[in-house]
């Protein structure tokens, strides 16, 4: 049985990716980088077919995941033609992140795809020497085999020595074939230059209030803090539940030092002046109120006081008590094959699904008045839906704080277009049509 006339791409994610960390970011976390996936697979995929004169069969995309649960790039990865998403194991010892499995896996994958004789052409974009019987037996085959390596960061080789003696074919993809697909973050965590235009995140978390908001946020916090020295002076004191989630100004602490004393306790309350500081430029503001004023930590229930927003947008409904089972099966589905998992798409999709389901048009007008802070409930369901895609875990150690920026942003955005949509002239009155 001869050989079918085409080609497969065998990727090993940790190398290609590790090593264009190397080469733009100077080490190789790939933490330290951003990806447009859907422009690298193209890139492949158009390499591979010129390189080897051979339509393209499938990219194998493989790599290594906590528990072998996909990560978002991994969702995206895996609904895209012609790509298959095979993962390993990713444990961490002593400190450092080791893949298990993902070798074997691509050992595996190669010896069948030549013995079965799926293709003509394997393209490997790896550097790990293991590989080294699987590319050999697969040349017995009769399949031509081509080894694909990333530039190296100091010039030299970042492949086996013995991989690329034995590769009938070699090919090294330079730094402006990597640029096109992949950048390095800044020092900031953000992308230089960005891979597509969006609101600049920080702006939108640090958009000024309105100022009969701030009067009110100060008005609710001296309430708030009135009430709790006067429980305080007439019953036995009690330890408050933790809510690590909650700002200062929730608990009546002085958001940036200022504030004046409450009536007993000693304790602080914000000052309009306090509260307009979280308003201040349009430079980044400092982690603090703003982005942490609602989580979806803490799993107590507390009166819209005591989280500083109005009774009208704390009784706004959830997306959870608008969708059917009907619905919540579709959406399900839809974020399994079409939904990719980027923090700002998801923020997106599910404030469309918000949006599409509320049975009055009147509550966008109220969540706009808490712009740009999300209520406590729909901010907490917002990100509870996120760490589905495997957002907001940890990274390099830390929660993902430009994620939850990402996914806010996203959710803002779509909302803004909607309200520009109900706001917009219909075509007979832009005319002029009487």
């Amino acid at each position: 049985m001869e050989h079918v006339d085409r080609c497969v791409v065998l990727v090993d994610a940790g190398y290609l990716l590790g090593a264009a960390a190397s080469l733009l970011a100077g080490e190789p976390a790939r933490s330290r980088i951003t990806v447009d996936h859907a422009a690298l697979i193209q890139q492949l995929r158009e390499r591979a077919e010129a390189d080897t004169q051979q339509p393209l069969l499938r990219i194998y995309w493989f790599d290594g995941a906590p528990d072998r649960v996909p990560q978002p790039e991994h969702r995206r990865l895996r609904v895209m033609p012609r790509v298959t998403v095979r993962l390993g194991a990713l444990t961490r010892s002593d400190g450092r992140w080791a893949q298990k499995g993902v070798d074997a896996a691509m050992h595996t994958e190669l010896t069948e795809l030549a013995r079965n004789r799926a293709c003509s052409d394997i393209v490997l974009v790896t550097g790990d020497g293991d590989l080294l019987p699987g590319l050999m037996s697969a040349k017995e085959h009769g399949v031509a085999v081509h080894l694909w390596a990333v530039q190296a960061a100091d010039g030299d080789y970042n492949q086996s020595e013995d991989l690329v003696a034995e590769a009938d074919e070699r090919r090294v993809l330079d730094r402006t074939w990597i640029t096109r697909a992949v950048r390095a973050k800044d020092l900031n965590g953000l992308c230089a230059p960005p891979p597509a235009p969006r609101p600049e995140i920080a702006a939108i978390l640090s958009a000024p209030l309105p100022e009969s908001a701030l009067a009110a946020s100060a008005e609710r916090a001296a309430a708030a803090a009135a009430a709790a020295a006067h429980n305080s002076a007439t019953a036995p004191a009690a330890v408050p539940a933790a809510d690590p989630s909650g700002p200062a100004e929730a608990a009546g602490e002085p958001v940036h030092g200022g504030g004046v004393p409450a009536p007993a306790g000693g304790r602080t309350v914000p000052t309009p002046k306090d509260l307009a500081g979280l308003r201040g430029p349009a430079a980044p503001a400092p982690a603090g109120a703003t982005l942490r004023w609602s989580s979806d930590k803490g799993w107590i229930d507390r009166p819209p006081a005591a989280l500083g927003e109005p009774a009208e947008t704390a009784s706004l409904p959830t997306l959870a008590q608008l969708t059917s089972a009907e619905q919540r099966w579709a959406d399900r589905e839809e974020d399994i094959t079409t939904v990719g998992g980027d923090p700002y798409e998801v923020g997106q999709v599910f404030a469309r699904r918000w949006l599409d389901r509320l049975p009055e048009a009147g509550h966008v007008p109220k969540l706009a008045t808490m712009y740009p802070r999300i209520p406590h409930r729909i901010d907490g369901e917002l990100l509870r839906y996120a760490a589905r895609f495997g957002l907001l875990a940890h990274k390099d150690d830390q929660i993902d704080e430009h994620d939850r920026y990402a996914i806010r942003a996203g959710f803002w955005r779509e909302i803004d277009v909607h309200a520009a949509a109900q706001h917009a002239p219909a075509p007979e009155e832009a005319r002029g049509t009487p």
